[in-house]
């Protein structure tokens, strides 16, 4: 396979959708989502999906092919994507992977660890005994099955520590023995680009981006969704904060406003994670020439 992966990634509202239609039509690429909550139908204001206009600009990939109530992973992302890029590339030089989940794009472009399919009975138990006992239980927990990761993973993170629990108890064995982090290589060139903004100008576009959401029906999709709220796929800034207003533990503007704080706090958790990527290369949303000149100097599609 030959080809080159663009990675066109960044904080959440700092543009990206946009310049990636403007890459993929300079390109005649594809665009492949890797936004993780795009993934699912049915919730297209609250992820910012593309529209329909855009759809038409561009073919896309993973954009709403998931039910809510469909279980997937990273792992799952990495298999079906290395699957679709050996066809794309085929028939095409580029092609344009875009968007800001952090382990989605990193499962692409450096591979993740072969870890085993958790049956639906294990994450049913798991599951039920964070809702019975709660995040500190399951520390406990992890712990005992597992003192390495224990002693390594944020505690705080009770997706971390629950995904770290069900492995254990699948295998009966230790996550860290599992997690060799080896990077894989790849059969296609890949470049990576970040778009950043000055921060407070990043924070003035999530603001307007949740008034316009809001705008658009975002208390409607979300009021739809409320008899499912207990699904992961809607475990996610924007239908948290409206949840809680519905269950009546804050007023609608505290849940705006939480929606744009909690925004906020995700955004630096993105850029913290890109930082760490010595070859992602930065650049401003504005600067399209110079992002072309850069893909183009480092394609192996030339």
């Amino acid at each position: 396979m030959s080809g080159t992966l663009i990675v066109l990634t960044g904080p959440t509202g700092v543009g990206k959708t946009e310049l990636s239609l403007q890459l993929a039509e300079h390109y005649g690429s594809p665009v492949v989502s890797a936004d993780s909550r795009q993934f699912y139908r049915d919730i297209p204001i609250g992820t910012a999906a593309p529209t329909a206009e855009q759809l038409a600009r561009v073919k896309h990939y993973f954009v709403g092919q998931l039910a809510l109530t469909d279980y997937y992973s990273a792992s799952c992302y990495e298999e079906d994507v290395l699957k679709l890029l050996d066809t794309l590339f085929t028939t095409h030089g580029h092609v344009l992977l875009t968007g800001g989940s952090m382990m989605y794009i990193d499962a692409v472009c450096k591979g993740i660890d072969d870890i085993p399919t958790i049956t639906d009975e294990v994450r049913r138990e798991v599951a039920a005994h964070y809702h019975e006992a709660g995040l500190e239980a399951l520390c406990e927990e992890l712990k005992s099955l597992d003192p390495v990761y224990y002693g390594e993973v944020d505690l705080k993170n009770y997706k971390r520590v629950i995904h770290a629990i069900e492995i254990c108890r699948q295998t009966g064995g230790r996550y860290s023995d599992l997690r060799t982090r080896q990077v894989k290589q790849r059969p296609f060139g890949i470049v990576k680009i970040g778009l950043i903004r000055p921060r407070e100008e990043l924070f003035e576009r999530i603001a307007r981006r949740t008034e316009q959401m809001i705008a658009d029906g975002l208390l409607d999709e979300a009021r739809r969704m409320y008899p499912y709220r207990h699904l992961n796929s809607l475990n996610t800034v924007g239908y948290k904060e409206l949840f809680a207003y519905f269950d009546g533990e804050m007023t609608f503007d505290e849940a705006v406003e939480k929606i744009k704080r909690n925004t906020r706090v995700y955004s630096k958790k993105q850029v913290t994670w890109y930082k760490k990527d010595p070859d992602m290369r930065w650049f401003s949303p504005d600067d399209k020439e110079a992002i072309i000149e850069y893909i183009d100097e480092n394609s192996q599609s030339k």
